[in-house]
């Protein structure tokens, strides 16, 4: 690892201002560090200056309002999130999936904002929070803006943020009462670390009838998809079995799933097909046959 200059603004502003001067360098922003300190001992990245973000204000905290719903700064670790009594009472969806984010270390270490901004496909978070219909605020000398998280990740390992642009919070709207929320995943094997497939199943359920239903896959195609053709084949309609694994059969054809070594694209959908079927049945109670380790 080379030698870099570490500095540590204490506002937005400032944070703005150094990587807008250092733009023609090599800088990075620093959050939890948990991916940056690995590509930095690979020597995949060899900047000359870490932005730390640990000491801006405006980046930390998780707030609950019953009418703007959720904010968690962008420097909430995943162990903020899962252990945070407003997001257990309000999203207990997100302090689950947050419970199982890779490894203790990551949890307690890693951000909820350093993961979207490094846009790995293969992690929990994004297609949780897109199911839940979540959007950034990103900020820089010229102000904040406010994005839907499918707009934020733009592609495989990229996003809209601009080169002086940070990330400060995550916002999730208020479910509606009668709204539940599953989040689902697969891993190959229980030594994994990262998901194979995640699925998250978002409706309100009027008896068995689904309506405003929100479905996002990831970690198995390259930047978290709503399949808005299966939301809109439930709309309205009673879930039983038989229509649980139609909607899963749509959901993992209307993927394009990668193909590595990880798994070739028709075992990705194979497994896509299971996690959506049992995240349907899951929400609205139905029993499944197929049994998925998650």
């Amino acid at each position: 690892m080379r030698d870099f200059d570490y500095l540590e603004p204490t506002s937005v502003e400032e944070a703005s201002r150094m990587l807008a001067d250092l733009e023609d360098e090599e800088v990075r922003l620093i959050a939890g560090g948990t991916a940056l300190i690995l590509t930095l001992r690979q020597r995949m990245l060899r900047p000359q200056y870490l932005v730390s973000l640990a000491k801006v204000d405006r980046l930390h905290g998780i707030e609950f309002d019953e009418k703007a719903g959720l904010r968690i700064g962008a420097l909430s670790r995943h162990a903020d999130i899962a252990a945070s009594p407003l997001v257990r009472q309000h999203f207990p969806v997100l302090a689950s999936m947050a419970q199982r984010v890779a490894n203790p270390q990551v949890r307690n270490q890693g951000t909820i904002g350093g993961n979207l901004c490094y846009g790995d496909p293969s992690t929990d978070p994004p297609s949780c929070l897109l199911a839940l219909d979540a959007s950034v605020v990103l900020g820089s000398t010229r102000g904040e803006r406010t994005m839907p998280l499918d707009e934020f990740i733009v592609d495989y390992f990229e996003t809209a943020l601009e080169p002086d642009e940070v990330l400060l919070e995550i916002r999730v709207p208020p479910l509606a009462q009668g709204t539940g929320a599953v989040y689902s995943r697969f891993l190959r094997t229980a030594a994994e670390h990262r998901p194979l497939v995640s699925v998250a199943f978002v409706a309100h359920r009027d008896g068995t009838v689904c309506r405003d239903a929100r479905i996002a896959v990831g970690a198995t195609t390259p930047i978290p998809t709503r399949l808005r053709q299966v939301e809109a084949f439930l709309e309205g309609r009673s879930v039983t079995p038989a229509v649980a694994a139609e909607a899963a059969d749509m959901v993992a054809q209307g993927i394009e799933p990668l193909s590595d070594s990880r798994g070739d694209e028709t075992y990705r959908r194979n497994m896509v097909r299971a996690v959506a079927r049992r995240s349907i049945s899951e929400l609205f109670e139905l029993s499944v046959d197929e049994g998925v380790s998650a």
